[in-house]
């Protein structure tokens, strides 16, 4: 007979005794984590090595502290580290349509900025002061005054041909034209048809030399033209040269160590050389009665004649220390990447470099970047272009709208950033082991993983920290302190939560929402201190708000509506108990299992697996059930059975395997016709040898069938059976210790399947004798003799 668990056994207590302080106030608040040894070497590893594809994924549950850690972490070595450098996009010259990324050192990129705003003002100053000069003036109209002379000299040398042959020069705004000349009058065209034919030939045949020499000269003309141009294009780049030259060098001089500042700065110096009209000539007045009615036509404002020498700052450090820790919550394409804005003008969309906006990664670049894998596994194009920046080492800003193959306007191609950014992502074992399987690259971008337990040891090193833990909440939310007692709860509360004896969780968010409501609880009732009993009210109103469901199930287990019996004695039937996990809260709840068995070849039937209620894990535990009947009863002649097993009343589905051993009693009551006690509930897996193997939520599950047996009336005989190898993960309840401390409900440990046999039907199992033989009065003789005489009748049914 299996004997019964000790009150002392079903929990881990603990006592103010067990520590040295009264209250919280007494002791320092905890620096760090706790209970994470292994995934904190791993990821202190991962942010020392500053080699390609070592970035960091750090695996866990939520609430371990994860996030908190990576930035505590991180910025604390962050600061120990160099500021990297800003960033600035630039107009390209060459390109407009591919800016230019400039880098530079901390704070020279806004200074940068600055120093070319005020280079455009005075150049613009000095541009406009020199060309409107006297001199300037002078020296153009000594230009103009010698190529007109040249000009008209040239023009009169045509007029004298044409006269030579009869003809005279006409100018005008569309061009030279010859007219005929007859006794000393120009012939007008009306007047032309009506000369003489041997008039009109020689004209005709003078036209044509005319034409000939006047070509000559008209190419004389232009290519005096072209000289006079060009004289004037070279007085106004020296005098140009002359008015920005030295405040151009001062610039170029401050930034000489940078080779690409200084070519750039040449390119801007080309093109205002190249302009130079556009900064002194005189704004062309417009017709303000037509630019009223079409304000499309005005003149653009002044500012965009500086616009492409605008310095485009993205990324500032002059006021960082240390190298960027960004952390992201909101891991969109765009807030990553950065995006080149548009502004819409009459209906179509424009955009320059000054509309270059930096995204999270140039933030982080020469740092580190925080990000959530669920939060970016979410985002379209997120976890690509992200993948990206890791592969090739460059932030390369190609519009959303490319990505997406939605372009729909001119679109801007900046030079790609060069990147040096650690990653550290964020998120369960499920996220990982997706992108290992779905991303062949992964593993190489990745090569630290932390893995964060749920779950550490319950020693008194722990137990101090975790008193820490709670000094730290009082002191960053600014509460009253808890004392001795409430630390003592939250210990408890710790193990249950994890449903191990020896362990405390690490889900210390969920702690903290305790903490938060005890503190809400103690004031309310004007207390100074956080109590136990502050801490045990906060945990049952808790539970009030989340159990609704299990109320339901409740009443309908009273009024007998889902039938379960707690007394008396039962054929092929047995009390089951499941976990109903409802996400933020899980309870144990009883259900009937019947078990039917007759004569016949199909073996045993899994009424949820016909139904298709039953999951992969429980149809291998009826398998099992299978193996141990064919082990222990089949070994010389074949089964001749059928049986079917089912879950009573259950319309939800089940699955797990924590029935097997349940079910396999049910059924030998069934074959043996021996009854089954009601009032044991009973868990536990078995495997072909019959021994029984430890499941999950042993607690919730033992809570479950007492709160129904409390209901109906505590008999003193009631309680449940489990697999010994649970028995150190019972944290129980004290109304559920109190109980069997005072003989009201019993917990038997369970080892074999023999055990659990003789507890339930009140006969030992019974061991085979030197021929193979049970002992008649055991349940394994009362199953032997009927399987024989199914067999028996099935060879009958065969002959006839």
């Amino acid at each position: 007979m299996a004997q019964e668990l000790k009150y002392s056994q079903l929990k881990n207590g603990c006592f103010p005794e067990d520590f040295s302080f009264r209250t919280t106030g007494e002791i320092s608040p905890l620096e760090g984590i706790i209970g994470q040894e292994r995934a904190v070497r791993a990821f202190d590893f991962g942010l020392m090595v500053k080699m390609k594809g070592y970035n960091i994924y750090m695996a866990g549950p939520s609430g371990t502290g994860k996030t908190t850690y990576a930035r505590t972490s991180t910025e604390k070595l962050a600061a120990t580290e160099p500021v990297p450098r800003d960033w600035c996009y630039v107009y390209n010259f060459q390109n407009p349509r591919n800016p230019l990324a400039l880098r530079f050192e901390k704070g020279l990129g806004r200074q940068f900025k600055e120093d070319m705003s005020e280079l455009v003002q005075l150049l613009k100053t000095e541009i406009q002061k020199v060309f409107r000069a006297e001199d300037y003036e002078k020296q153009k109209s000594n230009v103009m005054r010698s190529f007109d002379e040249k000009r008209s000299s040239l023009m009169e040398e045509m007029s004298k041909m044409a006269a030579e042959y009869s003809f005279q020069v006409k100018t005008t705004n569309s061009g030279i034209y010859f007219m005929p000349v007859v006794d000393g009058n120009a012939i007008a065209e009306e007047e032309y048809d009506a000369l003489d034919e041997a008039v009109k030939n020689e004209i005709e045949k003078n036209s044509q030399i005319v034409q000939e020499k006047a070509g000559a000269i008209m190419r004389d003309i232009r290519e005096l033209d072209k000289a006079s141009k060009k004289e004037l294009e070279q007085l106004e780049y020296k005098v140009g040269m002359f008015a920005i030259g030295h405040h151009i060098s001062a610039v170029q001089e401050k930034y000489q160590d940078c080779k690409r500042v200084i070519e750039y700065i040449n390119e801007v110096r080309e093109d205002v050389l190249e302009n130079l009209s556009q900064f002194y000539e005189d704004e062309e007045e417009s017709d303000e009665g037509l630019s009223s009615l079409l304000p499309m036509l005005g003149k653009k404002p002044a500012e965009d004649v500086t616009l492409k020498y605008k310095v485009n700052l993205i990324v500032d450090h002059s006021k960082s220390e240390g190298a960027p820790v960004v952390v992201s919550f909101n891991p969109t394409y765009s807030n990553l990447m950065g995006e080149v804005e548009y502004d819409s003008e009459f209906g179509n969309l424009t955009t320059d470099f000054m509309k270059i906006k930096g995204g999270l990664l140039h933030k982080a670049n020469g740092g580190y970047f925080i990000v959530q894998a669920q939060d970016i596994l979410s985002m379209p194009q997120a976890w690509e272009a992200l993948r990206r920046v890791i592969k090739t080492k460059e932030i390369n800003m190609d519009s959303s709208r490319d990505q997406l193959g939605a372009t729909v306007a001119p679109t801007l191609k900046p030079e790609p950033i060069p990147a040096d950014i650690k990653v550290i992502m964020i998120g369960s074992n499920y996220y990982y082991e997706v992108l290992s399987e779905y991303d062949e690259e992964f593993d190489k971008f990745f090569k630290i993983k932390a893995d964060f337990d749920y779950e550490m040891p319950r020693n008194n090193e722990n137990m101090w920290k975790l008193a820490r833990f709670i000094k730290r909440f009082v002191a960053q939310e600014k509460t009253m302190e808890f004392d001795a007692g409430a630390v003592c709860t939250i210990l408890e509360y710790s193990s249950r939560l994890v449903e191990r004896q020896n362990k405390l969780s690490t889900r210390f968010n969920q702690l903290a929402e305790i903490l938060c409501e005890a503190v809400t609880w103690a004031k309310m009732e004007s207390a100074k201190v956080v109590t136990a009993e502050h801490i045990r009210k906060t945990i049952y109103e808790k539970e009030q708000r989340l159990k609704l469901y299990e109320e339901k199930l409740g009443e309908m287990l009273d009024e007998h509506v889902i039938m379960i019996d707690t007394e008396g004695s039962q054929v092929g039937q047995i009390n089951g108990l499941a976990v109903l996990d409802m996400g933020s809260y899980a309870f144990g709840n009883p259900s009937r299992i019947t078990a039917t068995t007759y004569v016949g070849k199909s073996g045993i039937i899994n009424i949820e697996k016909e139904a298709r209620l039953s999951g992969q894990t429980h149809d291998k535990g009826v398998q099992i059930i299978n193996g141990f009947l064919g082990q222990t009863y089949a070994q010389e002649f074949p089964l001749s059975l059928s049986c079917r097993i089912c879950f009573e009343q259950n319309y939800n589905g089940i699955d797990g395997d924590s029935a097997s051993s349940t079910e396999l009693y049910c059924i030998l009551s069934s074959l043996s016709q021996m009854p089954i006690r009601q009032d044991l509930a009973v868990t536990g897996s078995v495997n072909q040898r019959g021994e029984i193997q430890a499941i999950g939520g042993v607690t919730h599950k033992i809570e479950g069938f007492y709160d129904l047996c409390k209901k109906r009336g505590l008999t003193g005989s009631q309680g449940v059976m489990i697999p010994a190898s649970n028995s150190k993960d019972l944290v129980l309840k004290d109304e559920v210790v109190e109980s069997v401390k005072n003989g009201e409900f019993h917990i038997y440990p369970i080892s074999h399947i023999e055990e659990g046999i003789e507890l339930l039907m009140g006969l030992p199992a019974g061991k085979k004798d030197g021929n193979g033989n049970y002992p008649e009065n055991s349940i394994n003789g009362l199953v032997m003799k009927k399987l024989k005489r199914f067999h028996h009748l099935a060879q009958c049914s065969e002959k006839e």
